[in-house]
């Protein structure tokens, strides 16, 4: 389920601009002082992120993190016992369709297991479908049956389904997202897994430990991401 190819953007360094190797980054950026530079999913994305600029872009990124980590109301006491060691999925999506990340966090710890994304022209509901198999795969790999929590109903009836169900609408931003969902799929046609999914009961136990913590900012989030479009 991971992303590999990635396109780098280089906002300060030898020669700032977009390059698609670590290799080629890390020559504009080792050993050059106060160097700015960060990778991106698809080309386009990296182009509007050049554009807009390193304050721009990544210094609201950096207030969403805040925002993110002090929006972490998880009621761990009101957990039951048998979901404290468990993996956590959510999604987050800026928009409809709108940017997209999903991720797996650890209940007990908080610590963040994966992230994917961001993506263009995604869905909150694709990014939790996506994190859902993403997980599977994941403690597959690892010979583990942990169960995974999410509080996304369509997401998991999608996974049991084995059919992702989105109405979002093919364009040429979200191809690696249709890339994505199309892996996902086989992987589960091919696969069978002992993992328990469990819906996470938000009003009882607090946020899904794997939140984003951007609920309460989506009307100003979504004015940033009209500014990158």
């Amino acid at each position: 389920m991971g992303n590999k190819f990635k396109y780098y953007v280089v906002w300060e360094g030898l020669a700032p601009g977009i390059y698609d190797s670590w290799e080629e980054c890390q020559l504009q950026v080792k050993n050059y002082k106060g160097a700015k530079y960060k990778s991106f999913p698809t080309k386009d994305a990296a182009i509007k992120a050049f554009r807009a600029g390193y304050d721009e872009h990544l210094g609201i990124l950096g207030q969403l993190a805040d925002v993110m980590k002090k929006s972490h109301t998880v009621n761990l006491d009101a957990v039951p016992e048998y979901l404290k060691d468990s993996l956590a999925v959510d999604a987050s999506c800026l928009g409809n369709p709108g940017i997209m990340e999903y991720r797996g966090v650890s209940v007990r710890t908080g610590k963040e297991i994966f992230r994917q994304g961001p993506f263009e022209d995604g869905t909150n509901n694709v990014g939790e479908f996506l994190a859902l198999v993403h997980g599977l795969a994941l403690l597959k790999q690892q010979n583990s049956s942990m169960t995974i929590c999410s509080d996304s109903r369509n997401a998991m009836a999608w996974v049991r389904d084995k059919k992702c169900k989105t109405k979002l609408v093919r364009t040429e931003k979200n191809a690696k997202i249709f890339e994505l969902i199309a892996r996902a799929e086989k992987w589960l046609a091919e696969n069978t897994y002992p993992n328990r999914l469990v819906k996470w009961e938000t009003k009882e136990w607090g946020e899904i430990p794997a939140d984003f913590g951007r609920k309460p900012k989506i009307r100003k989030q979504s004015q940033w991401q009209s500014q990158l479009q």
